[in-house]
């Protein structure tokens, strides 16, 4: 694709004929364009040539955008196609779709009517449970994501999803991907994701919708960052007297830092937060109830008694000095107005110098660097402020007991407030950046007992046995000695180093066999593995992935000693090749194994 992109316009890009540049932004720009074959429009997103260089996000790209593609929902936007051109530069097909974006809406209108708010966020969660049905998380929910045409809600930009077994990074440089307005704690740790990542933006999005601003703004990434993994926003019946605190209590949940602490579904949450909204009895039976209840008690108007009553206390680990910073609303200082280019048909991802009809997801502030508080073409919205403003400094705080007195803020408090988050910010830095040096990892070379090639740590050692199997580990000899022996093996060492050293015990085991079946049950291949293996294998259900380019099987589970009480959990893909099915296994001497290493393990994987 050219460096100037309006040079396409007018050419031909894989069959489709562009017109004109309908949106853009860091990753893609997107296209008006018409197919020939079946003389319709289409909305033709071409990511920056830059991302096509990466062979595995390339392969993944494909394969999920075509996933989306298959998945028949009202309120997924159809994918018409999605493949690479003859230079390699990647490309989807889709409708296009002439209305609004969230983003548009919330900006030239304000907070949104609840009636309305209802209706769309309903038909967002049904496209996001669909979609981690099939295995697919979003990863990028946002009000520019979501496209409105009339009173019928579109999900947009799936174009880079991820499947659920692999953590947040997807590119080789180990970038963010998502906005860091909407992004869940556990993405921006670099942890282990699922649905309920969405769910999270999901929540950002609605509190977003009915008060008008994002629950978190600052005036960096980096303290925006820190803001999801650690502080919490202020309660939305604050914001928005005219909601009942129990709606207090269902966004908190949605927006708990730790995901099993969420809503099992996205559509759940939007159930939870209609019922609160219109009063009816909150479930006594919700084990997240009663702690929400303390938490914002007495902030907000709202029937009865239940959650939104009790004593106002910080949320464990939060200090009392921290929450949200005051803000200044739209028009303190100036009349932000529309931003350049934007236009009463903009579609989500226009940003600044895009057009009318603008298209999902190509939004400048749809990378990393978006930043907090922006709106279409620059303009401000809100003000932040990290001091606290004049009209708040006898505001009445609660004590223990229950009553209440003024107090004035001491210079030492805000300057102590001051150090405190400065500290913070530099700790998130170190942990950015240290997070993302890149460690020295070393290739095993194919071999006639694991003929493929992957990437393993480079302080690890490897030990091939024979044409058996090859194992790679900090503890190899151990290891190597332990798979040698097969069932009844004496796991007296390993249990020695597990209990030793619970997070450093961790390899890879390959092994080619004809017994094992790729598309085969747990049930099935739980005797096979254990022919194998030495121990017992426990084997949850089988899950289709890739290693590397190659499809694979995926199962999880773990292997244990019955006499010693010993235990490895694993994480493995079998892979269908002739003349022999190959098992890769990532162990490892915690419960869970899904971790960063297992996962570069796993896309470096090349069969020879």
């Amino acid at each position: 694709m050219p460096l100037n992109e309006r040079s396409l316009i007018g050419q031909e890009v894989a069959g489709y004929y562009i017109e004109d540049i309908v949106g853009k932004g860091g990753m893609a720009v997107v296209y008006l364009a018409l197919d020939p074959r079946l003389s319709r429009r289409v909305a033709l997103k071409i990511l920056n040539p830059v991302l096509s260089v990466d062979d595995r996000f390339r392969q993944r790209f494909i394969l999920e955008s075509r996933t989306v593609a298959s998945i028949e929902h009202p309120n997924i936007i159809p994918i018409y196609e999605a493949n690479a051109d003859a230079d390699g530069v990647l490309y989807i097909a889709m409708r296009y779709v002439d209305g609004l974006d969230l983003r548009r809406l919330i900006y030239d209108r304000g907070p949104l009517p609840i009636g309305q708010a209802n209706q769309i966020f309903a038909q967002v969660a049904a496209a996001l449970d669909a979609a981690h049905a099939h295995d697919l998380i979003h990863r990028d929910v946002k009000p520019a994501n979501i496209l409105l045409a009339g009173d019928h809600v579109y999900l947009t930009d799936f174009g880079i999803t991820k499947h659920r077994s692999s953590i947040s990074g997807l590119t080789q440089t180990d970038q963010f991907i998502g906005t860091p307005r909407y992004m869940s704690p556990e993405q921006i740790n670099k942890e282990h994701i699922d649905g309920r990542c969405d769910q999270y933006a999901l929540a950002c999005v609605v509190y977003e919708a009915l008060s008008g601003r994002l629950p978190f703004q600052r005036e960096n990434d980096i303290a925006l960052l820190w803001a999801h993994l650690a502080e919490q926003p202020a309660p939305l019946s604050q914001l928005r007297p005219e909601l009942p605190a129990q709606v207090d209590g269902v966004i908190m949940r949605a927006l708990a830092k730790s995901p099993e602490q969420r809503y099992a579904t996205c559509t759940e949450f939007v159930t939870a937060l209609r019922d609160a909204i219109s009063g009816r009895q909150y479930n006594q039976h919700d084990p997240f109830a009663d702690p929400f209840a303390d938490r914002f008690g007495g902030l907000g108007s709202g029937p009865g008694p239940g959650p939104g009553t009790g004593p106002l206390v910080p949320p464990p680990g939060q200090s009392p000095h921290s929450g949200p910073h005051p803000v200044q609303r739209r028009g303190a200082h100036a009349a932000p107005g529309p931003g350049p280019g934007s236009g009463p048909h903009s579609l989500p991802g226009a940003g600044s110098g895009s057009g009318p009809h603008s298209l999902p997801g190509a939004g400048s502030g749809s990378g990393p660097r978006s930043v907090p508080g922006a709106v279409p073409g620059g303009a401000p919205q809100f003000a932040a402020s990290f001091t606290q403003a004049p009209g708040v400094a006898g505001q009445a705080t609660r004590e223990p007991g229950g009553a209440a007195r003024a107090r004035r803020p001491g210079r030492i408090p805000i300057v102590a407030a001051t150090l405190v988050a400065a500290a913070a910010a530099l700790a998130l830095v170190a942990f950015v950046v240290l997070g993302n040096r890149a460690d020295t990892w070393a290739t095993y070379k194919t071999s006639t007992a694991a003929p493929l090639t992957f990437d393993y740590p480079g302080d690890w050692t490897v030990r091939t046995h024979q044409d058996l199997f090859a194992v790679a580990s900090p503890y190899a000899p151990e290891f190597e000695e332990l798979f040698v022996s097969g069932p009844g093996a004496d796991w007296s060492k390993v249990k020695e180093i597990v209990n030793s050293d619970p997070e450093g015990v961790a390899g890879v085991y390959v092994q080619v066999s004809d017994t094992l079946d790729a598309g085969g049950t747990a049930e099935m291949m739980k005797p096979k593995m254990e022919a194998l293996l030495p121990g017992q294998v426990d084997l949850n259900k089988p899950v289709q992935d890739q290693a590397g380019s190659s499809p694979a099987t995926r199962f999880d589970g773990s292997l244990h000693d019955p006499a010693s009480g010993a235990r490895l959990g694993f994480v493995s893909y079998v892979i269908d090749r002739k003349p022999k099915s190959m098992l890769i296994m990532y162990f490892c001497g915690k419960t869970t194994c899904d971790d960063a290493t297992q996962t570069r393990i796993r896309q470096s994987v090349r069969l020879s």
